[in-house]
Order: structure tokens, then sequence, then C-alpha cells
């Protein structure tokens, strides 16, 4: 996964460990930012995941060329 100035929903609950629905909760508290695309998705801003105690030095590095849903499965 590239890291850029935002991510996906399924993304940013991955990066920080947890559920869709705690995301969506956190967005509706404004604890965490979003911002839409043309095509209308939300997208979580990075400068709220690192608000949220998301550090991206510690990041995987072996994992940082894995797609999502490889990661995903490799966590299960």
């Amino acid at each position: 996964m590239r890291l850029g100035r935002s991510v996906s929903i399924d993304q940013a609950a991955h990066l920080l460990g947890l559920s869709r629905r705690t995301i969506y909760n956190r967005i509706k508290d404004n604890r965490l930012q979003t911002i839409r695309t043309p095509g209308g998705s939300q997208r979580v801003l990075m400068e709220s995941l690192v608000a949220m105690g998301f550090r991206p030095q510690a990041f995987s590095t072996a994992m940082a060329g894995a797609t999502f849903p490889q990661r995903l499965h490799q966590r299960n």
C-alpha cells in the first residue's frame, strides 16, 4: 500500500488496528478528518491518522509493496 495524503476507510481501519465501524464513529466524532473524491468515496486524511497514533515510520517496509487485500489476507 502506498501511503499518500489520504487512505480508504478499510485502509485506515487496518493501519490503526480498528474496525470499519470504529473508523466511522471516529469520523462522526470529528476525531478523524475525511475528504470526498470526485466519485463520492470518503477517504481519511493521513494527518488525522497520525493524530490518532499511526506512525508511518513504524509501518513495515516488507509489507509496503503488498496490496491491501494481500496484507488483510495475511493477517487472518
